[in-house]
């Protein structure tokens, strides 16, 4: 097993090296100078139409434009933003944090672009329900020969969909918070009591498709933002004269790469990249599948919705959980990893409420990121074998909690970081060669908006 792990690890070094930066961070950057900053300077009216201002009636999709941010931030929202952020930072340093908020930036014109087109170019599965997604949009918006890419997606998502990490890091800090005479006495039989109650929870969930995961997301993700964000200000009050200090050496530390290994700046950029990826998705393809399925008939509204994303998953959420980790010192402690440095940090700061208050926000983290993760796949499926499939997909996904649940975190890091560098080839690819339509889209949305505030 040991030789397996360093295996997986060694790929997914080597596969997120500097071609793949380039694709990412600098296909976005592309994208958002192509766009002429779009995200900056259409902030607010993304939130005028999250507050459904522009709201049109609509029977294409499953569900409603916030059902659909919501639904996309209740997977980027879960456990990269809590045990994610953690391995970035002790691996990378405090300068990671800066290139993750870079990442986010330059993701917000990528989630548009790859949002927008989700919507632009939405297909019908087999059974006539209408989809989106990468997928859908290779094949539907670069046209039939591009089909293997489409396929290629759709593979490297079945596996980049599964619930290893979040399942891995849940249990641990179910098991780390949880007096052994709770569940047995033997911590092996007390990690299956946890995977196996997991998956009974999730599965009656995930079974009632779509329409009852986003209704589920549409209720938790506010508050499991607001209460996280009430907590960690707690943390950073009591360490109020830690934080300009902290911050200083973060800004210094990404210039410098001092913290890291070797000191390698590159390092340190990559790994800032890389985390922001595992946490907001953007690029990777997983938000063009909720998306996809939103009632909206304007793409260009959808992609206003979804640049939000990275906005309140990283610059919002991640910066949280790296701030608290920082004042507090966890991240130097080398007998901890994942989300167990957290978990230092909110016992060190709120000594007897600290744990049981992080397992309860871990807890809805990761189980809204299990019902939308479950969703992605079972899409991949259905695109690749039909519909029928998709319950059988169901059922080996929450076999996947189980054996996440029960593996090394390095190795379920390494296999999801893989998955997420494939199905970030052909996401970005598509979206470059696409941009021109969303431009011109663009344009024409904007000028209807103008027009109907003159007529009003």
């Amino acid at each position: 097993m040991g030789k397996i792990e360093a295996t997986i690890t060694g790929i997914s070094d080597w596969i997120w090296g500097f071609p793949l930066l380039l694709l990412l961070a600098g296909g976005g950057l592309y994208l958002l100078v192509y766009s002429r900053l779009l995200p900056f300077k259409h902030f607010w009216h993304a939130l005028q139409v999250i507050r459904g201002k522009y709201e049109t009636a609509s029977n294409v999709g499953q569900i409603s434009a916030f059902k659909a941010l919501t639904t996309a931030l209740s997977s980027t929202l879960g456990m990269g933003n809590i045990s994610g952020v953690a391995i970035a930072i002790t691996m990378g340093g405090p300068g990671a944090l800066f290139w993750m908020w870079i990442s986010a930036l330059i993701g917000m014109a990528t989630k548009y672009y790859t949002c927008s087109l989700a919507v632009m170019y939405r297909g019908t599965d087999d059974s006539g329900e209408s989809q989106g997604g990468p997928m859908y949009v290779i094949v539907n918006g670069l046209g039939k020969p591009w089909k293997p890419l489409a396929i290629f997606f759709s593979m490297a998502g079945i596996f980049g969909s599964l619930p290893i990490f979040t399942a891995n890091q849940l249990t641990q800090v179910i098991v780390e918070v949880m007096p052994p005479s709770f569940m047995g006495p033997s911590k092996g039989l007390t990690l299956s009591m946890v995977a196996i109650a997991i998956s009974i929870l999730v599965g009656l969930v995930i079974f009632g498709g779509i329409r009852r995961i986003a209704n589920l997301a549409s209720r938790l993700v506010p508050f499991m933002v607001t209460l996280y964000f009430l907590s960690v200000s707690y943390i950073l009050v009591v360490n109020h004269g830690r934080i300009i200090p902290v911050l200083m050496d973060v800004f210094r530390d990404a210039m410098t790469g001092d913290a890291v290994l070797g000191g390698s700046l590159g390092a340190i950029i990559i790994m800032g990249v890389r985390r922001a990826a595992f946490s907001n998705e953007a690029g990777i393809g997983t938000a063009p599948l909720a998306h996809g399925a939103s009632k909206n008939t304007e793409p260009i509204k959808e992609g206003l919705v979804a640049m939000l994303g990275p906005f309140i998953d990283t610059i919002v959420v991640c910066t949280l959980t790296a701030i608290a980790i920082l004042v507090t010192g966890s991240w130097q402690r080398s007998d901890l990893s994942g989300v167990s440095i957290t978990l230092d940090a909110f016992v060190s700061a709120m000594p007897g409420i600290g744990a049981p208050l992080l397992i309860f926000i871990v807890a809805i983290f990761a189980l809204t990121s299990l019902f939308t993760y479950s969703y992605y796949g079972s899409k991949c499926v259905v695109f690749l074998f039909g519909s029928k499939y998709r319950n059988t997909y169901n059922y080996l996904y929450i076999a996947g909690i189980f054996l996440g649940s029960v593996s090394s975190l390095a190795g379920v890091v390494g296999i999801i970081d893989i998955s997420f560098a494939l199905m970030s080839i052909p996401t970005m690819v598509s979206a470059i060669l696409l941009a021109p339509r969303i431009n011109a889209a663009t344009a024409s949305y904007f000028k209807k908006i103008e027009l109907q505030k003159q007529l009003a």
